[in-house]
């Protein structure tokens, strides 16, 4: 089973604050309530340690993760690939008439050991929201703003 969401901002800030945020996987990455730890180890790529909540799991899960396709400063794609599961992500910005910011986030998660898809299914929303409000608190935003 593949878990997809899609979920969309409105951010009350220009398309470069955004990308300042967007274009950071480290950024990217400590919302997640999940990642317990964060390596840098290029300039595109980075290793997600992943505590999940599932049977069969008693460690961290190294997540492989690396920016495919990077248009600055518009839009990023990235892919994270280990043992248990692939996440593919994309972050597009598209600037409104207000002069804001509208973020399109979509995130496609399949899992390769039981329980993978069922955790992400209850929780990818909330990792989402937890996206949202980490860009908030960066750029200074209120909740909703």
């Amino acid at each position: 089973m593949t878990v997809r969401v899609e979920r969309t901002f409105d951010l009350a800030a220009p398309p470069a604050d955004v990308w300042a945020f967007i274009a950071d996987p480290r950024k990217r990455a400590e919302p997640i309530s999940v990642v317990e730890e964060f390596e840098v180890t290029g300039e595109h790529t980075a290793i997600w340690h992943v505590a999940l909540p599932i049977p069969y799991t008693d460690r961290t899960i190294a997540v492989e993760t690396e920016d495919t396709r990077v248009d600055e400063p518009s839009y990023v794609e990235f892919v994270g690939r280990s043992k248990a599961m692939n996440v593919q992500g994309e972050h597009t910005l598209e600037p409104t008439d207000d002069g804001g910011t509208r973020l399109v986030n979509r995130f496609v998660v399949d899992g390769k050991v039981p329980g993978v898809e069922r955790y992400f299914k209850g929780k990818l929303d909330g990792e989402l929201q937890n996206l949202e409000a980490a860009i908030r608190a960066d750029l200074g935003l209120e909740p909703g703003r």
